[in-house]
């Protein structure tokens, strides 16, 4: 695999010894499908095999797609911060919150008016167009002082609509306690509601909204970005993945660096030394746009409320022959009036007549999948439904037949 993986990155680095970011080499060779670069890498990988990999790999060992280094993985310590506060949105056409169900906002409205140098007396406002909310937010890295970032704004009193209404000026406060941001703005609502005497018209959600570019970043995130040593993380984590990214990262650098860079630490980390001379920033982006062959598990999703299946590539089952049948009972009931005979004592009577029909349908076939169409090709020539491929999936998997992970959510 790692010879696979040194003839891929050759292609791509053929003819050049200096590669930078976003710069391609002048004998880089243009493919016009992925299936066409894959058949390019194929014939380099027989050209220079010597006979010593023993043949032709297995479908199940070569890598399910070949995808940028960016799109699998994560800088450690490169990361989003979540940011909350509590805040009043004001202007509201008296869709706000009613003071005496909601007492919190007519202490958090009095407390405004207090630091705006206005006293209130308790009890004397009865108006409906301030409502009480809550305030998220995600800070992005290396967001500095004087960014802007969107917000969004959650009705938390009894407020029928936020539409309209104006956020005033909210801290936004991280775990730790600290403010990082500050919040205030026109909101946009996209749901409304209508009502009547008779009816009520609700789409959308219209107590919630957003303010894009809302709040203004006032602190900084400390981090350890730029340090001699970087870990990259994989989303989905994975052995021979994580073998592969070290194994592609250090063909590059040998060629670029004159060193290997690059050591896998486990399933889902792989640690980077920077080259000296270099800024993390460069670094990064030299090797984020490698090309990696990912791999994974055999794995089945299965959703019951919704009836959706989910089958991997890796995927295989054993031969196995399935039966699939349902049983259908209809019931008739056909009453029959019986008159009595003329001039005589009788009544007029209903007498029951129920006719019962069953009928049971019964699909066998043989089941067995090499590779991923040959399974869909068996499960629907069965010709089941979703519901069924559910339960047969089930069945496969108790009976040891089907060579994967069953997730069933």
């Amino acid at each position: 695999m790692m010879r696979r993986l040194a003839c891929l990155v050759a292609l791509i680095l053929a003819g050049t010894t200096l590669v930078h970011a976003g710069e391609s080499s002048p004998n880089a060779k243009d493919y016009r499908s992925p299936a066409d670069a894959q058949a390019a890498w194929r014939k380099a990988e027989r050209e220079a095999d010597d006979g010593r990999w023993g043949g032709a790999a297995s479908p199940l060992g070569e890598g399910g797609a070949i995808a940028r280094l960016k799109d699998i993985a994560n800088i450690q310590g490169v990361r989003e911060n979540q940011l909350v506060g509590y805040g009043l949105v004001i202007g509201l056409n008296g869709t706000g919150d009613s003071l005496r169900n909601a007492p919190f906002t007519e202490q958090s409205m009095r407390a405004m008016l207090d630091n705006l140098g206005i006293g209130l007396p308790p009890g004397t406002s009865r108006v409906r167009n301030i409502a009480a909310v809550i305030v998220t937010a995600n800070l992005p890295p290396f967001a500095g002082r004087g960014s802007r970032i969107d917000i969004t704004v959650s009705s938390l009193g009894d407020a029928t609509s936020l539409a309209g209404g104006t956020l005033v000026m909210t801290p936004l406060a991280a775990a730790d306690g600290q403010t990082y941001a500050v919040a205030q703005g026109n909101m946009v609502v996209s749901g409304f509601t209508a009502s009547g005497q008779a009816s009520t018209l609700t789409q959308g959600v219209p107590t919630s909204g957003r303010i894009p570019n809302g709040a203004l970043v006032e602190r900084e995130v400390t981090g350890n970005f730029g340090q001699d040593e970087l870990v990259v993380e994989l989303r989905e984590p994975d052995f021979t993945t994580a073998v592969r990214i070290t194994d592609t990262i250090n063909a590059f650098a040998k060629r670029r660096y004159n060193q290997p860079v690059a050591k896998e630490r486990d399933s889902k980390s792989i640690r980077l030394r920077k080259p000296k001379n270099m800024s993390a920033t460069r670094f990064l982006a030299e090797i984020e746009g490698l090309p990696v062959s990912t791999d994974e598990v055999a794995r089945v999703v299965v959703d019951e409320r919704t009836g959706t299946v989910v089958i991997g590539e890796k995927v295989r089952i054993s031969r196995v022959a399935i039966s699939h049948g349902s049983l259908s009972v209809r019931v008739t009931e056909t009453p029959t009036i019986v008159q009595p005979e003329p001039f005589s004592d009788g009544v007029t009577a209903v007498e029951p007549n129920t006719n019962i029909q069953a009928a049971q349908t019964s699909n066998i076939g043989v089941l067995g999948g090499t590779d991923l169409e040959s399974l869909v090709k068996g499960l629907n020539q069965i010709g089941v439904k979703p519901q069924g491929i559910i339960a047969i999936l089930q069945g496969i998997k108790t009976a040891g037949a089907l060579h994967a992970e069953l997730v069933v959510q």
